[in-house]
């Protein structure tokens, strides 16, 4: 029977099997490498979307015989080093997917590749560092050091030395740390009475992730501000962690599954009772939808975080078609450049934030939807900066036009601070005011910045779990 060219069926994502033996057999991985990148060379039509794809097609059509055959096996890894997990080729390019039969899944083999790489010789200092954002931000986001690292990261002799010792780009504009973290001061209230609806529970449960506890706890600010305006019951996860996806892209999957440990209990037990469970970065979102149940799929606590779990601007437009989300809105957004990152848009859920914005009056939301090309600590690389911004160059000339912005903004904090850069240093745009999408309807909802007009700090307790689960 004759091989079918391209497939019209729905993509299918297969469990990673990453404890079977075989899975780090450097002589198979080798050759699966070589299967997939066969067809990729047969096809490439995916040579726009990273530079992997470039760089494989460079090494093919410069080798000795034109094909994969030809290519040292050595410089696969200079792929593999290009990947990073957004996993837009298998979403929206690769006809090959399964359920073809030839099923291709380029980001899981580069995946493959990186774990095989990190179990056989571990990781550089610097990107053990980058990866522990736990351990960055206890140290780094308190009132006595956030302001001496902060200034560190903004002086350019400074940077220059952590470019040539550590690898971080000198130009790379960096996220400040906060002097007061988001779990030590965030204001929730769990009084509201509980109205679930047809699409979504009543009451939320939030983790707050790294990025918002260290970096920028307006986000989450902002968040229980939207929450409690719409009058629903939010508790604050009583205890988190990483949610693994630095380690992800390392491809230190035992990490990942000691941080997987930590998490889903605490997470569980709000699964458990019915809450909406979420998070305000989409990376930490995909986490737990997606490439936790695909690494542990036998896991019955995993699957049940993944199903209660919901990126933001989703809950809040289930809340609009249930008739249970308010629009009395103060302030118009006048012109949004909104960009959906990569990690939102393989969640499948659509352009949920851009629909919930556009219910503000007199907003105009021009949307991008293109990978950045930053990708967590990807773009923070001295030898990855360029290539970020190359691949980023389209977005920040989309973000600028055809209405000059009075704002930029999008669900990946990140992916904002980049598309900032980038525009500042192409476009010389300086009127444009980066704001997160949550930071934007708070202030549609007339709410000044992060005024706090949330009664109570409420951290769910294992005494109220069992009060609730009596009632």
């Amino acid at each position: 029977m004759a091989s079918r060219e391209g497939s019209l069926e729905a993509p299918e994502r297969h469990p990673l099997d990453w404890k079977n033996a075989n899975f780090y057999d450097s002589e198979k991985l080798q050759q699966e490498m070589e299967r997939v990148f066969n067809v990729c060379h047969g096809c490439r039509r995916c040579v726009n979307l990273c530079t992997a794809f470039p760089r494989l097609f460079d090494l093919i059509d410069e080798g000795s015989t034109g094909e994969v055959d030809g290519v040292d096996k050595h410089r696969f890894q200079e792929v593999v080093d290009r990947c990073y997990l957004c996993d837009m080729c298998f979403m929206t390019k690769c006809p090959y997917v399964p359920p073809h039969e030839w099923n291709i899944d380029f980001p899981h083999l580069m995946l493959r590749a990186k774990a095989v790489k990190y179990q056989q010789s571990g990781a550089g200092f610097r990107d053990r560092l980058l990866s522990n954002t736990d351990l960055l931000g206890k140290i780094n986001a308190n009132p006595v050091v956030a302001p001496i690292v902060n200034t560190v990261n903004n002086t350019p002799l400074a940077r220059k030395i952590l470019d040539s010792t550590l690898g971080i780009h000198a130009d790379r504009k960096l996220p400040e740390y906060t002097a007061h973290q988001f779990r030590s001061h965030a204001q929730s209230d769990a009084n509201f009475t509980v109205k679930d609806g047809n699409k979504t529970p009543g009451k939320v449960a939030i983790y707050a992730t790294c990025y918002v506890n260290y970096n920028e706890p307006g986000i989450g600010y902002d968040l229980l501000q939207i929450l409690a305006h719409n009058e629903i019951p939010t508790y604050l996860v009583e205890q988190e962690a990483c949610c693994g996806m630095p380690k992800l892209e390392l491809g230190d999957l035992p990490a990942v599954e000691a941080l997987k440990d930590r998490n889903i209990p605490h997470l569980l037990k709000f699964a458990q009772q019915g809450y909406a469970i979420i998070s305000a970065v989409p990376s930490c979102v995909l986490m737990y939808k997606q490439e936790l149940p695909l690494l542990f799929p036998e896991d019955t606590g995993v699957q049940a975080v993944a199903a209660a779990m919901f990126d933001p601007f989703e809950y809040l437009l289930f809340r609009y078609q249930d008739k249970l989300l308010k629009t009395d809105f103060k302030q118009s957004l006048n012109n949004v450049s909104y960009h959906i990152p990569c990690h939102q848009r393989v969640q499948n859920i659509g352009k949920k934030t851009r629909d919930v914005l556009q219910l503000i009056p007199g907003t105009t939301i021009t949307t991008v939807e293109r990978c950045s090309g930053h990708d967590g600590t990807w773009g923070v690389k001295s030898e990855h900066f360029a290539d970020s911004m190359k691949i980023g160059r389209p977005v920040f000339k989309q973000m600028a036009a055809p209405n000059k912005p009075d704002y930029i903004s999008s669900d990946c904090a990140i992916a904002a601070r980049h598309i900032e850069q980038g525009m500042r240093n192409n476009d010389n745009n300086e009127t444009a005011q980066k704001m997160h999408p949550l930071s934007l309807l708070r202030m549609a909802y007339g709410y000044d910045d992060h005024q706090q007009a949330i009664p109570g700090l409420q951290i769910l307790s294992a005494q109220t779990h069992a009060f609730e689960e009596k009632i």
